[in-house]
């Protein structure tokens, strides 16, 4: 019985310290993938998002940066799913210092573009708030001294469209782009 009476809560923590990593069953905010963020794609059919700017897994330029021009480089995309609805754009660093930060959320893209860049967004697409409070692209930025950080250019095929208002929190805004998810298409640019 003593030792019983020792034990219980050595189980009791354990238990506490899985909880958290409980779910629900919906997509994280920032879709688990390997170190490097290699270009992937959650839809079958070949969903595949890529950059005439920089292959996957390689330098952005510096133009597309806070230290250049700090306008969102060339994205493109093919083979979007059946039944996609709408699509969205999550821009994130997630080797930034004080955790994930989102550099720029675009929902409303209609289905059928396949492309867009430092222009005008298609009509309909409404940008929401980054990081920075911001409702706007913010391109690479990562503080001196912190190395190479992994910028991941996720577009989401939506099975409805999700009404995201500029001034949702960031957090909150790719929440709910990836609960209404039918896959993902991903591509990664290094800076740093």
């Amino acid at each position: 019985m003593h030792t019983l009476m020792r034990r219980a809560p050595i189980a009791l923590v354990l238990l506490l310290l899985a909880l958290p990593g409980c779910g629900g069953g919906k997509p994280d905010v920032a879709p688990a993938s390997s170190s490097t963020g290699a270009a992937m794609s959650t839809a079958p059919g070949g969903f595949a998002l890529t950059s005439p700017a920089f292959a996957d897994n390689t330098p952005i330029p510096v133009e597309y940066s806070c230290k250049g021009r700090n306008v969102p480089p060339p994205l493109r995309w093919d083979k979007v799913p059946t039944g996609t609805r709408a699509l969205a754009l999550v821009v994130d660093d997630p080797d930034a210092p004080a955790g994930l930060y989102f550099h720029w959320l675009v929902t409303g893209i209609p289905p059928t573009t396949t492309e867009i860049g430092e222009g005008p967004l298609p009509p309909g697409a409404t940008v929401s708030q980054n990081s920075a409070g911001k409702a706007e692209y913010f391109g690479p930025c990562p503080p001196a001294g912190t190395g190479v950080h992994h910028y991941r250019f996720q577009l989401y095929a939506l099975g409805k469209p999700v009404t995201v208002a500029p001034t949702t929190p960031a957090p909150d805004a790719a929440r709910t782009i990836a609960d209404a998810a039918l896959g993902e298409a991903r591509t990664v640019g290094l800076f740093g």
